[in-house]
């Protein structure tokens, strides 16, 4: 029976996939902070699925609880045949108010640990010459929107760079880039996002059956939503200086 190990896995986009994957047979490692989520989740996804659920308590800020995620990762006993990427976190003040503890933990959980998490679960796929690993980037990762926006582009441009060594290889890496999607991210973020139109938001199972797909598909990069190709498409293709703007606006609806 193959295995998936998804982060943030107890709401949103990381909760979707558990659902997605176990309702194709995978047995499932549940990793997130809160405990008590944990447990709720793996009992009825195995309940509900008849798939075996690990639960793995651990903040990837903090270096020894990453540890012990990138330890089960590189298990050869127990092999991990899909990695989900998926925890992380946002901050709504500017950087130039922002608290520095808080930017720190941010680059640590968008960007170190997936990093991380990716070396220790390769050389078991490569061995295998078998595996999908999914990094839930961000849409804002082709715009100027802050620290936020840089740690994301950082997961998006390395996903591209892995996408291509693993070309030769039966190892499928995507970036999924989504735009705004209703989860439980904006309110842990105390973000207002109540100016935002109606036809901007995504639903999670939507933005994961998309994903799923590509990254089936071999595709480096997805983007959900006609409305989110349009946009990264201005955003990268698009001069400079209206980007940086957009970030700008971006951020400004988010307080």
């Amino acid at each position: 029976m193959a295995t998936a190990l998804v982060t943030g896995a107890t709401v949103g986009i990381g909760e979707s996939y558990t659902r997605l994957l176990a309702g194709k047979g995978f047995d499932l490692v549940l990793v997130a902070r809160d405990k008590k989520r944990l447990q709720e989740r793996a009992k009825a996804l195995s309940s509900t699925y008849k798939v075996k659920v690990e639960i793995l308590q651990a903040d990837l800020s903090d270096e020894k609880q990453l540890a012990r995620v990138v330890k089960r990762l590189a298990n050869p006993k127990t092999p991990i045949d899909v990695l989900i990427n998926n925890a992380g976190f946002g901050i709504k003040d500017s950087f130039l108010k922002s608290d520095i503890k808080a930017e720190l933990q941010l680059i640590d959980v968008l960007a170190r640990a997936p990093m991380q998490l990716m070396h220790a679960v390769l050389p078991q796929m490569l061995k295998r010459d078998l595996g999908v690993i999914v990094n839930v980037s961000s849409v804002a990762s082709f715009i100027a929107g802050g620290t936020y926006s840089a740690a994301k582009s950082y997961l998006t441009v390395h996903t591209e760079s892995l996408h291509t060594e693993l070309s030769k290889t039966n190892i499928n890496i995507s970036a999924l880039c989504p735009g705004f999607t209703r989860t439980e991210f904006h309110q842990r973020g105390k973000m207002k996002m109540t100016g935002l139109p109606n036809f901007m938001w995504l639903s999670a199972d939507r933005v994961v059956a998309d994903s799923w797909r590509a990254a089936i598909a071999g595709k480096a990069i997805c983007i959900p939503g006609w409305q989110y190709k349009i946009l990264s498409m201005v955003a990268r293709f698009g001069p400079r200086p209206l980007i940086r703007n957009l970030g700008i606006k971006v951020r400004a609806r988010q307080r």
